[in-house]
């Protein structure tokens, strides 16, 4: 015989449960928070902008076509920029406790859609370190890419600075938290249901009804005490089977 659950048994199974739900939950926010907060290291983030300008013309003015030989340039501009031929540099200069590859991880070159701004960005667990490894790294980007490419087309648009009061930007704990709340919701309604078909005992008349697959005729009432004075006028108890 087929067994089907009703939507009404599901939220049944759930209330009857909805303590052990709620507390996965809150344990997951909890654990989510004391790592975000307590454990996880917070990361900093600076950018500085460059730009990639043709000189100008005889004329005067910048022309179409240097204005896309710009554009074209980019990408082979954002490759040079985490470059061993650029970045060994800011490691020399800066005295950098860190390898050429590692100091790649903390960097990210981007620049939007037909735009001739480039975007340095560095993320590192010291807000300052990043700065000056953003401001190193275009500087030398600057200086170089005249010899490694024979133009003089790069500008630093606008530096990273440092903040007075900088945020991290990871970890997000707000964030971090609300992924555990759901993570802990989708457990604890997984957990419940297990148990529930895990649990074999006979609850009620409509299980009866659901294993042995016939109607109950009839039922056996519960036991009662009723209280009786006894022939000393004290309160005795009889017991009564139904």
């Amino acid at each position: 015989m087929e067994e089907t659950i009703s939507l009404q048994d599901l939220f049944k199974t759930i209330r009857k449960r909805l303590g052990l739900i709620a507390l996965l939950t809150i344990l997951a926010i909890t654990v989510a928070g004391v790592i975000s907060f307590l454990v996880l290291t917070p990361v900093y983030q600076t950018s500085t902008e460059i730009l990639v300008n043709q000189s100008p013309s005889e004329t005067g003015q910048l022309t179409n076509q240097n204005i896309q030989t710009d554009l074209q340039l980019i990408n082979t501009y954002s490759g040079i920029i985490k470059s061993p031929a650029i970045l060994d540099q800011v490691v020399e200069e800066m005295d950098l406790d860190m390898s050429t590859a590692q100091l790649t991880d903390k960097i990210t070159v981007s620049n939007a859609d037909q735009s001739q701004i480039v975007n340095i960005t560095v993320q590192d667990e010291d807000p300052a370190m990043a700065v000056d490894i953003a401001n190193t790294t275009a500087s030398v980007f600057e200086n170089d890419i005249q010899d490694l490419m024979n133009v003089d087309n790069v500008t630093i648009l606008s530096p990273a600075v440092m903040k007075e009061n900088p945020s991290p930007v990871a970890p997000n704990p707000m964030l971090n938290m609300a992924i555990a709340a759901v993570v802990g919701l989708m457990l604890g309604v997984g957990i419940v249901f297990l148990l529930e078909y895990l649990d074999t005992s006979i609850k009620d008349q409509q299980d009866i009804e659901d294993i042995l697959g016939i109607p109950v005729l009839g039922v056996v009432s519960p036991i009662i005490e009723k209280a009786e004075l006894g022939p000393d006028n004290k309160t005795t108890s009889r017991r009564r089977a139904g």
